[in-house]
């Protein structure tokens, strides 16, 4: 990770590190003709990956993760596809990790999940 993007302290915010990974999204459009969004893979190809490589163990081990994944691919508005939830939570990853660098302070589960909640009270 840190040989693909560098110090993550450097990125004023975490959209710069989704950008350079190619994880944004593109929308393929003209006149009334309106596209499906995808991610725009104009970025790091082996960030993509390695985030990709990096996720399907922490979907599959990390309770927190998992729970994100069943969330986000079974809620009854808008739910996701698996590889579209894969890629929100590589966005999410890399919003972590940025914050623990820029912020120094450490992982803490339950402020991740308070999101969660919070989708789960609104819908």
């Amino acid at each position: 990770l840190l040989s693909e993007v560098g110090s993550l302290t450097q990125y004023d915010h975490p959209r710069q590190l989704i950008k350079l990974a190619g994880l944004t999204l593109r929308e393929n459009s003209s006149g009334q003709h309106k596209g499906q969004k995808r991610i725009s893979k104009r970025g790091r190809r082996k960030l993509r990956a390695l985030l990709f490589r990096v996720m399907m163990p922490l979907i599959r081990h990390n309770e927190a993760f998992k729970q994100l994944h069943e969330y986000y691919t079974t809620r009854t508005i808008n739910p996701l596809r698996k590889k579209q939830s894969i890629v929100v939570l590589c966005g999410k990853l890399l919003k972590i990790l940025h914050t623990l660098c820029k912020k120094k302070v450490n992982f803490d589960v339950s402020h991740m999940m308070k999101d969660l909640y919070c989708l789960v009270k609104a819908a």
